[in-house]
């Protein structure tokens, strides 16, 4: 059994961590860290103490892992607590709000023989997971460019913020998903363009960005956008023999938002309307047009692999060297902003 607790009882904690925890009969649920119990807004969960007193989790010897989900400008000073007290640490993302931190925050979990992890649970997103069936399958021959778009109608975020602040960027904020999936599944790019832009002009909001990272001859493009009132497709990925095009997103936050949980049979899969359109021509010269079925994407898997890596010893999924590459991108797309 792995004993966890949270710092944090806001959305982080219990929209997108706590309904796939508790699904796993191997992961205990212990204490719950809240700083201001007067705005609590989430139903308690039977079984789990809720407490204001922080070092009460810090101190628990039951509790092996804890989780940070509290505001990014928080992850730095939290995950040095949480490994001072030698607790594993998982962070919400993004990670840190530099690559200096990281590495500082890395080296310190190595220092102790303990894990830090970011939570990058949009590696288990549905649409990507399918994105990664498509490629492995070979019909579309050798892969020339790839397009991933994460966006948004929601002018009313940017014209909001009256400040430029590095890591309350669009960037930061949605990069962290997007970039996450392209670096676990094809690595270090040989180069990166970057075009991260503020719409509203200088000192407003970043609330775009796409980048471009090449591997060899193919490229990989990171787009997403705060105002666009028709979302672009998902994936789009052409080959020299076809192309495929998710045009819908993975549906998991979709549910969630609705309160429709994992306990469901059907929670966040996809039916036939969503799935993916993988064109091709195959040796003979005949082009095929088909319908391929998602895979299932879930959460959970991040709590998953952390089990099999603090119980079992074996080597994380989401490693260190990723999520600093990761940090480093962000870092780079915003420095010129102002």
């Amino acid at each position: 059994m792995l004993t966890i607790g949270y710092i944090g009882n806001g959305k982080s904690t219990n929209r997108y961590h706590l309904p796939f925890v508790m699904q796993r009969e191997n992961i205990k649920v212990k204490t719950i860290y809240q700083r201001n119990p007067k705005n609590e807004k989430w139903d308690r969960i039977e079984g789990v103490k809720y407490t204001s007193n922080l070092d009460e989790l810090l101190n628990d010897k039951e509790i092996q892992l804890i989780v940070v989900c509290t505001r990014h400008d928080s992850h730095y000073e939290y995950a040095k607590l949480v490994l001072g007290h030698n607790k594993h640490c998982l962070v919400e993302k993004p990670f840190m709000e530099t690559s200096e931190e990281s590495k500082e925050i890395f080296e310190l979990a190595k220092s102790k023989g303990l894990i830090v992890q970011a939570y990058q649970n949009r590696r288990f997103d549905s649409d990507f997971l399918t994105v990664q069936k498509v490629i492995q399958d070979g019909k579309l021959g050798d892969l020339l460019e790839l397009e991933m778009h994460f966006d948004y109608y929601r002018p009313e975020i940017p014209e909001s913020v009256e400040r430029f602040v590095p890591s309350e960027s669009y960037l930061y904020g949605h990069g962290c998903h997007t970039l996450d999936q392209v670096i676990s599944y094809f690595g270090k790019p040989d180069s990166i363009s970057y075009d991260v832009r503020q719409l509203l002009g200088d000192g407003r909001m970043n609330d775009y960005f796409d980048l471009d990272l090449y591997y060899g001859t193919l490229k990989v493009s990171v787009k997403s956008s705060y105002f666009r009132i028709k979302e672009r497709p998902s994936f789009v990925v052409y080959g020299k023999k076809g192309c495929f095009v998710k045009q819908t997103k993975d549906r998991q936050e979709e549910h969630l938002k609705q309160f429709y949980m994992p306990d469901n049979d059907d929670f966040g899969i996809d039916k036939e309307q969503h799935y993916g359109i993988l064109t091709y021509i195959d040796e003979e010269g005949t082009v095929h047009e088909e319908k391929v079925k998602s895979v299932n994407g879930d959460y959970g898997r991040v709590y998953d692999d952390l089990y099999q890596a603090i119980i079992n010893g074996k080597e994380k999924t989401i490693t260190d060297e990723q999520t600093l590459l990761q940090m480093e991108i962000l870092e780079t797309g915003v420095k010129s902003l102002k």
